[in-house]
C-alpha cells in the first residue's frame, strides 16, 4: 500500500514555528506534551495513541503506544519510540518540570493523573493559543490538500447535488446520497470539529423550515436531525417536497484538511422575493470581506465595518433565526473545521498570508429556511480566493 507521508521538511519546519511561538510567550518553558491525536499528526504526519514530548532544548522524542509498527510506515518523524506506558517514557527527560505545558481544551484530568506518576511537574500551562497560531499559517504543501479538498467540494455540491434531489426522498436520504458522492469523488469521511463535545459526520441537509429549527451546534443554520440523541444530518421524516429551499452546510476534506461550503437550492418552485433578496445581500456580504481578506487586516474590524452598516430589518434572523443569532461572520479552518482566526468582535490579530477562513453569511427566513452562502478562502496579498467554487446558489432543479 502506497502511503503518502508528510515530508519531513515540513515537519522540521512545524516543530520550529511551535518552539519560537512558545518562547515569545512563555520565556522560560522547558517541556510541552501533545496528547490529541490531532495535534500528534500535525507534528508528525501520524495519528496515534501516544504522546509527542517537546523539550526546549532538545530534540522531540514521539511514544506511541498503539500502534508503532503504524506510526513507523506512516511517518517522516525522526525519533519514534514505543512504549507501553508512560513509565517507559521516563528517562526521555529528566529534568525537573515546574510547569507542564499541554493543551488544556482537549486533555482529560485522567491522563494527566497517570502521566504525573512518572513525570511529577509543579502546575500545568496552556499552550493551545501558541499551536493554534502555528497552524492558522499554512504551507504550501497544506494549501494544496486543501485546494484538492476545495475542487472536491465545488463539484459535489455544484454540479452532482442538483440530480441527487428527489421528490419524496428524505433529508437523511439526501445525506447518505450526497456522503457517498463526496466519498467517491475523494474526501476523507470525516468532519472534525475543536468545539468541547461537537459531533458531527457530516453537516447540515435540510429541506425548507428545518434548516431554521433550534440546534445546540454554534451555527447560523439549524437541523432537524435524526433524532434527540443525534440532533445533525438530516430527518428521516421531513421529505422533499415542491416548492422547497434546500439548504446543505457540509464539510469536505482531503488527507486531514478541511473546506467549508454551503449551497442552496430551490426545488421545484420558486421563492419570495424577500428570501431571494436577502439571499443576494448575504452573498455581497460574503464578497465585499472576501475582498478584504489581506494581510494585516484585523478580523474584528472586517466584523464590525460589516455588521454597522447593515439596517436593523435586515438584522432581523441575521446569522441565525429568532434569539439564536451567532456573533460571527467566519471562520478559520485546516485540519479542523472551527479554528482561528474568527471574524468577529475581539479577535484582534492581523490576518497574515496564507491563513484559510470560511466566510458564511447567512440569514433566515420563517416558513421558508435558511438562505445564505458560505465558501472557504485562502487569505493574500490581492484579497482572499475562494478554494471552493463561485456558484452564487439557489440553484434551481
Amino acid at each position: 500500500m502506497d502511503i503518502k507521508k508528510v515530508p519531513l521538511t515540513e515537519l522540521i519546519n512545524r516543530m520550529e514555528r511551535f518552539k519560537a511561538e512558545m518562547t515569545a510567550s512563555y520565556p522560560d518553558w522547558r517541556l510541552a506534551v501533545v496528547f490529541s491525536k490531532i495535534n500528534q499528526y500535525y507534528f508528525t504526519g501520524t495519528m496515534q495513541d501516544g504522546m509527542l514530548l517537546i523539550p526546549r532544548e532538545e530534540n522531540p522524542v514521539y511514544r506511541v503506544r498503539r500502534n508503532y509498527e503504524r506510526a513507523v510506515a506512516e511517518s517522516n518523524f525522526p525519533d519514534i519510540r514505543p512504549m507501553e506506558s508512560y513509565r517507559d517514557a521516563v528517562t526521555d527527560y529528566s529534568e525537573p518540570i515546574d510547569c507542564l505545558y499541554i493543551e488544556a481544551d482537549s486533555v482529560p484530568m485522567s491522563i494527566l493523573e497517570r502521566f504525573r506518576k512518572y513525570f511529577p511537574y509543579q502546575r500545568l500551562g496552556a499552550m493551545d493559543a501558541q499551536i493554534l497560531s502555528v497552524r492558522s499559517v499554512k504551507s504550501e504543501y497544506e494549501l494544496d490538500l486543501m485546494k484538492t479538498s476545495g475542487k472536491i467540494h465545488r463539484r459535489v455540491l455544484e454540479d452532482l447535488v442538483p440530480d441527487l434531489l428527489k421528490e419524496g426522498m428524505s433529508e437523511a436520504d439526501l445525506a447518505v446520497k450526497l456522503y457517498e458522492a463526496l466519498v467517491e469523488n475523494g474526501h476523507h469521511g470525516i468532519a472534525r470539529f475543536g468545539g468541547y463535545n461537537v459531533d458531527m459526520v457530516l453537516g447540515h441537509v435540510c429541506f425548507g423550515e428545518s434548516s431554521i429549527y433550534p440546534t445546540y451546534f454554534d451555527g447560523p443554520g439549524g437541523n432537524y436531525g435524526l433524532c434527540p440523541a443525534v440532533p445533525f444530518l438530516g430527518s428521516r421524516d421531513r421529505k422533499l417536497r415542491k416548492g422547497d429551499l434546500v439548504f446543505v452546510d457540509v464539510a469536505c476534506g482531503y488527507e486531514g484538511y478541511h473546506t467549508d461550503k454551503t449551497m442552496t437550492y430551490i426545488f421545484g418552485g420558486s421563492l419570495p422575493d424577500d428570501a431571494v433578496k436577502g439571499h443576494q445581500q448575504c452573498l455581497e456580504i460574503q464578497n465585499r470581506i472576501a475582498e478584504k481578506l489581506k494581510p494585516g487586516n484585523l478580523p474584528e474590524d472586517l466584523y464590525l465595518e460589516t455588521m454597522n452598516i447593515l439596517d436593523s430589518s435586515f438584522l432581523k434572523n441575521f446569522m441565525g433565526f429568532g434569539n439564536r443569532s451567532v456573533k460571527f461572520l467566519g471562520h478559520g479552518i485546516g485540519l479542523l473545521i472551527d479554528e482561528p482566526p474568527v471574524i468577529a468582535a475581539k479577535f484582534k490579530k492581523p490576518l497574515e498570508k496564507n491563513m484559510t477562513i470560511a466566510l458564511e453569511p447567512k440569514k433566515g427566513f420563517e416558513g421558508i429556511g435558511m438562505v445564505g452562502v458560505e465558501n472557504t478562502f485562502l487569505v493574500t496579498e490581492e484579497g482572499g480566493i475562494c478554494l471552493t467554487g463561485s456558484n452564487p446558489g439557489l440553484i434551481r432543479v
